[in-house]
């Protein structure tokens, strides 16, 4: 990583990089399967315009929202992704690599930067968005870690500041995922005493992530406990709303996110609805919260990791070539952490 300082990277002059005219990338047409609709293919590779710059991709991370994006489903997403066919070509959003080529009006970054961030279609070798969605890695992770960070980790982020307060009773529900095991961490930096829910075979990974309990969701019941939490992260919501603020303290409050389970037309947009009507009838239930990424949270994410905070949780990794059997492992919710696709030194599995 350049550690150069801000001001002086301001005046330094400008590169522009050779870059090939392909890449390999994966793409789809139409929505389905990710088996049925995602190959690999040679298309063109971006240049930068303006305020933007072309990463060199190294490796790239799977959230809930790319599996969305390429089912199609539930179907009122579409309204988003595109109506008969995805609007975006390539999937992926969560990314890290290389800077490889800079826009005139690029000012924060250089070529060779190692960054990590967010965009469209990064499921590819070379992606092309403003400088303003990329900032410098943390120095303390390598690049295929850095590309974990993304969605997940700024979403449990943004549900945690400022309702966490040190020594609070914080319980996570589904805390071994990619998002949970992000909230763990930051709630214990916030200085929460931490109970993270998750199956029998990530227990010690949940204790290891700094919870100090942890509930085995296949033993017991956390909502037929005698202990009552401050603050309630759901992002499984298998449980009434009802039922899970029957937990909080008095003054305690239920973020639900949501969860994942839910209809092929309207996904969870029942719970949604159910949570914005609590919401008007009792301070207990926080009204839904739509999270999107920003470079401020960015640079406070990778503070956060550079005084040994917070760490990314690492599934597995898979090569571009294999990206639909990546989402559907994650499709099929049993992911520990974040599963990646690795594209840079790992190679794509189709290079010419």
């Amino acid at each position: 990583m350049n550690s150069q300082p801000e001001a002086a990277r301001e005046s330094a002059p400008i590169v522009h990089a050779d870059l090939p005219p392909t890449m390999s990338a994966i793409v789809q047409d139409r929505y389905g399967s990710p088996e049925e609709v995602l190959r690999l293919e040679r298309v063109p590779a971006p240049r930068p315009e303006g305020d933007q710059v072309v990463v060199r991709v190294h490796a790239a991370s799977i959230h809930v929202g790319d599996l969305v994006a390429v089912r199609g489903e539930p179907m009122v997403a579409r309204v988003a992704t595109g109506l008969t066919r995805p609007k975006q070509r390539i999937p992926g959003t969560d990314v890290s690599g290389t800077v490889a080529a800079v826009g005139d009006t690029v000012t924060q970054l250089r070529v060779g930067d190692e960054v990590f961030g967010w965009c469209s279609g990064a499921f590819s070798e070379y992606v092309s968005d403003s400088e303003e969605r990329f900032v410098p890695k943390p120095a303390n992770l390598t690049l295929a870690q850095s590309a974990a960070i993304g969605v997940s980790a700024s979403t449990a982020l943004q549900l945690l500041r400022g309702r966490v307060q040190p020594g609070a009773r914080v319980l996570i529900n589904g805390a071994s995922g990619g998002l949970g095991s992000f909230a763990v961490q930051i709630a214990v930096a916030l200085g929460a005493d931490v109970t993270g829910v998750c199956g029998s075979a990530n227990v010690e990974t949940v204790r290891t992530l700094g919870a100090a309990h942890a509930i085995d969701y296949t033993q017991h019941d956390f909502t037929e406990g005698t202990e009552r939490y401050d603050f309630i992260l759901d992002n499984v919501g298998n449980h009434s709303l009802g039922r899970t603020r029957s937990v909080l303290t008095e003054h305690g409050v239920l973020q639900s996110n949501n969860g994942t389970a839910g209809g092929r037309w309207f996904g969870t947009l029942g719970t949604v609805l159910h949570t914005a009507v609590a919401s008007w009838f009792t301070k207990r239930q926080a009204p839904p919260s739509i999270k999107f990424s920003n470079r401020p949270d960015l640079l406070e994410l990778r503070a956060l990791i550079e005084a040994g905070s917070v760490s990314p949780l690492i599934d597995r990794a898979y090569p571009l070539a294999e990206a639909a059997s990546a989402l559907s492992h994650v499709g099929r919710g049993h992911a520990r952490g974040t599963v990646l696709i690795a594209i840079g030194s790992q190679g794509t599995g189709a290079r010419p």
